[in-house]
């Protein structure tokens, strides 16, 4: 079956349901929503039989769903309607939610419903929520929509029973968003923030300036002692890497990232880069804080028996020259100690994402800053392969994309959670040549598919498919957390292997050919040669890919590996 998905942009949602539908055997071809005439171009080039639109912000024209079945993905349980649903879900601490798949009619998700499928809401951001629950949701009830179409056509399933707590719920604004440090305790402000992250962000101000806050987490009780024996609420605290912390009226939140309101092209960037002056002048939280009371951070390592794990829940995978800094300390400690099994185990929504283009597009010049994070995160990599007295697993709780995909493939092991999905490519940054060893790393996995086309077909991946061409070795289902313990098990019977030592002698044997035969520092060196091009170079298309990137540019058209019908 043809199917054209309309979206707003090529999310992780979008990315999740093409593969799954694609791997069902359906032809699938992507139209970003710029306009009404390209999507009335779009339906009358590809002439579908269902259009999908998995992300929309506006409404499908009249002349397309009067002509073709269009079926809306909307973040609510059936009955519900409106821009703001998961925001109020969140914010109103609703303990179920649901997704619903509904045909698109004249008035706002007011359709025949196709097929809902309900969740358990965790204490998450709204961007957390919606990369695990509201994807597995959506895929679960779009499969089955699409399903029903095949075999019924255009005529919808038996509508179902609404859910009492559908209504009409109007855009969520920053008044509702409002945060009052004086009243709300931390459970309150944590429950407005996760309702806005990832946008608009909350409102708010820091050190004076208005800004939108983003990436706020809880500190323990009871607080550490203060230049005040009890902090006043909203009064900043202390310091941390890139995050401040905030009283609130019964503790503190950590705050990790803001946007400077009331400039269309400020960034969402790190507190202490925001602020860096500001920031430098508060307190440092130290490890005698922490052993008092214990909280939020963004890198930890754990011991588990024989399995040392290190985990890097950076924000949406992103990963700063200082943040590489950090990770590789980290990870030069894991190695020192007894343990022969290291687990790398990313966050929960993202494994890695590579270098972090908005810390870059702030520098005052993004080239040098491009080419420090590059090389700082290709020391990561040269660490990991040549850690040849570990057995060195990625465990892919969340997405990777760019140079995390290929970072993973520096590991011995890829373990990835089911419904996974990677970007091993570049090429959409502008054409950039990319680092991280991959010239190395990648023909020596690769099974099925040859080098060219998986850097030129520049679509995503299924966990399925990455194992099926030997980007993966082994896929584990289940919820992050579930994937996580299950991955720390299989980690343990790595570290009790009777032939572990005779398993290391082998790694280090091949490792010692493969550098024979050209050196990690000739790739190395190779692919900086073509990335310093890229940042350096006359060609500006990086620059121009990333600055749109960062600052969430609409695009003027689909790109063609997308738009198939064009």
């Amino acid at each position: 079956m043809r199917i054209l998905f309309l979206t707003r942009s090529f999310n992780g949602l979008a990315q999740r349901l093409y593969l799954e539908l694609v791997e069902l055997g359906h032809e699938v071809s992507i139209e970003f929503d710029i306009s009404d005439a390209v999507t009335v171009e779009a339906v009358a080039l590809y002439r579908p039989d269902l259009v999908v639109a998995p992300f929309l912000q506006r409404a499908i024209p009249a002349e397309v769903w009067q002509g073709t079945v269009c079926l809306i993905v909307h973040p609510g349980v059936v009955g519900d309607r409106g821009p703001s649903s998961l925001d109020w879900a969140i914010s109103e601490g609703e303990g179920t939610w649901g997704v619903t798949v509904l045909q698109a009619v004249a008035e706002m998700d007011a359709g025949p419903v196709w097929a809902s499928e309900t969740f358990s809401m965790r204490q998450a951001t709204k961007s957390s929520l919606y990369r695990q629950e509201v994807t597995e949701a959506a895929v679960r009830a779009v499969v089955r929509a699409v399903h029903h179409f095949e075999l019924h056509g255009a005529n919808p399933p038996t509508p179902p029973v609404p859910d009492p707590r559908g209504r009409w719920r109007p855009l969520m604004r920053q008044p509702d968003r409002r945060i009052d440090w004086t009243r709300d305790d931390t459970a309150t402000v944590l429950r407005k923030a996760h309702a806005a992250d990832g946008t608009p962000g909350v409102l708010d101000e820091l050190f004076g300036v208005p800004c939108h806050l983003f990436d706020l987490h809880a500190q323990a009780l009871p607080l550490p002692p203060t230049p005040t024996p009890t902090p006043t609420p909203g009064t900043l605290v202390a310091r941390r890497h890139e995050a401040v912390l905030r009283a609130t009226c019964d503790g503190a939140v950590w705050i990790g990232h803001v946007r400077r309101a009331g400039d269309p092209a400020a960034l969402k960037l790190p507190v202490a880069l925001a602020f860096a002056e500001d920031f430098a002048a508060l307190r440092p939280w130290t490890a005698a804080d922490e052993a008092l009371a214990p909280g939020w951070r963004d890198l930890w390592t754990e011991v588990d028996g024989d399995v040392v794990s290190v985990h890097f829940p950076f924000h949406n995978g992103a990963m700063s020259t200082a943040q590489c800094g950090r990770l590789i300390a980290a990870v030069q400690d894991a190695l020192a100690g007894p343990q022969k099994v290291l687990l790398l185990c990313g966050g929960s929504d993202f494994w890695s994402n590579g270098i972090h283009l908005n810390v870059i597009e702030a520098a005052s010049s993004p080239a040098e800053a491009s080419w420090a994070n590059i090389n700082a995160i290709d020391d990561l990599a040269k660490l990991l392969i040549e850690a040849t007295d570990h057995v060195v697993i990625a465990a892919l709780q969340g997405n990777a994309g760019a140079g995390g995909a290929f970072l993973a493939l520096a590991a011995d092991q890829v373990w990835a959670r089911h419904g996974v999905v990677l970007n091993p490519h570049y090429k959409n940054m502008g054409n950039l040549y990319g680092s991280e060893y991959w010239t190395y790393l990648l023909p020596r996995r690769l099974r099925g598919a040859s080098v060219a086309d998986v850097m030129g077909r520049r679509l995503p991946v299924s966990a399925t498919r990455a194992q099926a061409m030997g980007l993966v070795d082994e896929i584990i289902g289940g919820t992050p957390a579930t994937f996580l313990a299950e991955a720390r098990s299989r980690a343990r019977l790595w570290a009790a292997r009777a032939d572990l030592a005779a398993w290391l002698q082998a790694k280090q044997a091949r490792r010692a050919h493969d550098e024979a035969q050209k050196s990690l520092q000739a790739y190395r060196d190779e692919e900086l040669a073509r990335m310093h091009r890229n940042f350096f170079g006359f060609d500006p298309s990086y620059h121009i890919a990333r600055s749109n990137f960062v600052r969430r540019v609409l695009p003027s058209w689909t790109p063609r590996h997308l738009a198939v019908h064009r």
